[in-house]
């Protein structure tokens, strides 16, 4: 089908209800090429940490600008600031007073971790019991192929869409989106948009969509607990030497309670708890005990340190610690030895109305005031993100609960999550506050940043549909409420 000109207005689709139905029907007939672009796409371990080869970044990118242009994205294009993995850029604007929607994904990723824990090479795509398993598949490329696949099926059909459409897609959410504040600022106005997908978030179970409100901040730091310049043998030494390793034990012990509450003075002092409306609604989900357990692999007997609704309020709504890693030696070279130091890697998620900076001078402080018998602690602050919360009162949300509920067969919910996303914040205040919608499809079974992560590929068909269906939801509903955008603006002109 021929597509209109490059920059020239399309005619309004005549019958949007056909047209909807032309484009669900493409998907349908072309998903298993869009299931191979993901798959090639994946195959590509664009891992943006340190220490792995920035090359396969830069084939990321440039695969990413292929499936755009082939989905009929125009003016695609890798952008860059000095000191950045690659963005990728695209649009379709040629919808005149229509809304505009802005994309976002992300196509870096994590790294393998354990290799010797996958059951199947990490960056090779493997399918098995309607899952397929590799290293990002879900978190995020799945998102990028879920906006390529739903402009694809308009713009193949009716050569148009009934919105406006941007898209970016992120180089460096793996390692905390370090630069997208000042990318945002510098594209501020070619990225513009009256709404914000954001496709990198969970649903709260599989075949069940969700739309995200809440998200923790995060701040981590490392500690290293020094007391000599050399290891010692812990025969001919051990007795009158504090022993490195056991200060920063001490130290870690001391940064929660018998409760798994943590327990650095002041943390709590800026926590709002969910108010009862928000705890009816976690009620609803009708989370149970047995089933946390499973979804979360606990050991038997392992305890919990909460119950039904409130081990998703203990996730979502307050503050939690953990030792992401610990090395002293190594377990292939253990000697009975003292070691001369000890380092950790501690993390703790922020919830709703506390400030990151605040959070990280108080834990900090705290680790220096605890480190005992003398030894040296240093402590070196690694990142910071602050908590993000939305009132799902505009208009734009109701709409989307709607085109997820269509696209799932299943009616949408509200939910929160215990990670940090901090680009969410860095969209809405740079582009003036615009509503956000996080969605995603990775599951409680998704295993993302660990071993054998995988994607449910009946999610992953649910969400394509899901975005045709708001396409279409979005352009209806807007047109028919004259204050639709009064929350927040007219539609951009273009």
């Amino acid at each position: 089908m021929d597509k209109p000109g490059m920059g020239e207005p399309v005619e309004a689709l005549k019958d949007l209800e056909t047209a909807r139905k032309a484009a669900l029907a493409r998907y349908e007939a072309d998903s298993k090429r869009h299931m191979d672009d993901l798959i090639r796409l994946t195959k590509i371990p664009g891992v943006s940490f340190d220490g792995f080869d920035p090359n396969e970044v830069e084939r990321s990118a440039e695969c990413v600008k292929g499936i755009l242009e082939s989905a009929g994205f125009e003016h695609v294009g890798i952008m860059r600031i000095p000191g950045t993995h690659p963005y990728i850029y695209g649009d379709w604007l040629k919808r005149p007073g229509a809304p505009t929607v802005l994309l976002y994904a992300h196509h870096d990723v994590q790294p393998p971790m354990r290799e010797e824990l996958w059951k199947t090479p990490a960056f090779e795509p493997t399918v098995k019991d309607g899952r397929i398993f590799a290293r990002g598949i879900a978190d995020d490329k799945a998102g990028v192929l879920i906006h390529a696949a739903s402009v694809a099926a308009w713009l193949e059909t009716s050569g148009a869409l009934p919105v406006n459409v941007k898209v970016i897609i992120e180089g460096e959410e793996e390692i905390g989106s370090t630069h997208l504040g000042a990318f945002l600022e510098k594209y501020r106005d070619r990225l513009g948009a009256d709404v914000v997908v954001l496709t990198d978030c969970s649903n709260f179970d599989t075949g069940l969509p969700s739309l995200t409100t809440t998200l923790r901040g995060l701040i981590s730091m490392d500690v290293t607990v020094t007391g000599l310049d050399h290891p010692l043998h812990s025969g001919m030494w051990g007795g009158p030497i504090p022993d490195p390793v056991q200060g920063l034990a001490k130290i870690l012990a001391k940064l929660s309670d018998e409760n798994g509450r943590v327990a650095v003075p002041g943390i709590w002092d800026d926590v709002v708890p969910p108010s009862p409306a928000e705890m009816e609604d976690m009620r609803k989900l009708g989370m149970e005990d047995k089933v946390f357990r499973e979804q979360a692999g606990i050991g038997e007997g392992v305890e919990l340190f909460a119950q039904g609704p409130g081990l998703l309020a203990k996730m979502w709504r307050e503050p939690s610690i953990s030792v992401n890693s610990i090395q002293a030696g190594g377990k292939k070279i253990a000697g009975n030895v003292i070691m001369d130091s000890a380092w950790a890697r501690v993390g703790l998620r922020l919830v709703p109305n506390m400030d990151h900076a605040k959070a990280m001078k108080m834990l900090k402080t705290f680790i220096e005031a605890n480190c005992p018998w003398g030894l040296k602690v240093e402590v070196v602050p690694e990142q910071g993100a602050n908590p993000w919360m939305t009132k799902p009162d505009h208009p734009v949300f109701a709409v989307a609960k709607k085109s997820l509920g269509r696209g799932y067969g299943r009616d949408a919910v509200l939910i929160g999550c215990g990670g940090t996303i901090p680009f969410v914040d860095s969209f809405t205040r740079v582009l003036g506050n615009i509503p956000a919608l996080l969605v995603g499809i990775e599951d409680p079974y998704t295993n993302a940043h660990s071993e054998n992560e995988s994607l449910g590929l009946a999610d992953f068909h649910s969400s394509v549909r899901s975005q045709i269906h708001f396409f279409a939801d979005l352009a209806q509903a807007s047109a028919a409420q004259p204050d639709f955008w009064a929350d927040n603006r007219k539609p951009l002109p273009h």
